[in-house]
């Protein structure tokens, strides 16, 4: 994985709970109870998803259980109002499913889940085929990156091609996810180009330099502990 993206096959869920179209209102809020989770694909035929019921799509059930909707309520609140009648998951899904590709990097992913405001994504095949589910926490798996991992993909991918000749006597630690970079460089022009790199090596939380210009004083050009 050194130096490449992380994609969304390294982090996601393969063993899935899933329901049919024909899945029952009950049998569906017992599954998502049992597998502590708030959304399940719909799948049909050998395990296309056509859907997605969550938690959302099941809740109108219980808000219009007692009540008689106003006029307002019912022309703004169509779509909730027939999943309040709905009896089963082909009743009550959202369709099309939003899914992501097992190739497709985390930051898509991240991406795609804050847009449409949803906490987990099917993870489908070139034909729509169910191959796993990647949730919120999967995605911050990469933050549990061993710190000695991300210092040497830092030297390596950034580095040494931007410092070629300084690389060898540049420090890089890496605390908790937190990259510093100090020492003696020729261009620190450089340095807000190797922050964009060193933020987009998975796992990174935070960059700081601590460098001085080759040729000048020992004293830091940047100031101590800079965070570009």
């Amino acid at each position: 994985m050194h130096g490449t993206p992380y994609v969304v096959s390294d982090v996601m869920s393969h063993t899935v709970a899933a329901v049919g179209r024909r899945a029952p209102f009950k049998e569906i809020v017992q599954l998502m109870q049992d597998w502590k989770v708030s959304a399940l694909p719909v799948l049909e035929g050998e395990g296309r998803v056509v859907g997605v019921v969550s938690e959302a799509d099941l809740l109108p059930k219980e808000e219009f259980r007692d009540s008689d909707p106003d006029r307002a309520t019912q022309a703004h609140r169509l779509g909730d109002l027939a999943k309040a009648g709905g009896l089963t998951a082909g009743d009550l899904m959202t369709s099309p499913a939003l899914t992501v590709r097992a190739d497709a990097t985390l930051a898509q992913a991240a991406r795609t889940m804050a847009h449409a405001k949803v906490k987990r994504l099917p993870v489908v095949d070139e034909v729509g085929m169910l191959q796993g589910v990647v949730s919120r926490t999967d995605l911050l798996k990469v933050f549990l990156r061993d710190d000695g991992d991300i210092a040497e993909e830092v030297r390596r991918e950034v580095v040494t091609p931007l410092f070629p000749g300084a690389a060898s006597a540049l420090r890089v630690e890496v605390v908790d996810g937190v990259v510093r970079i100090g020492g003696r460089v020729r261009d620190t022009s450089l340095v807000p180009v190797a922050a964009r790199l060193v933020r987009a090596v998975e796992g990174v939380v935070d960059v700081e330099f601590d460098l001085a210009h080759a040729e000048g004083p020992t004293a830091s050009a940047l100031g101590p502990a800079h965070r570009a």
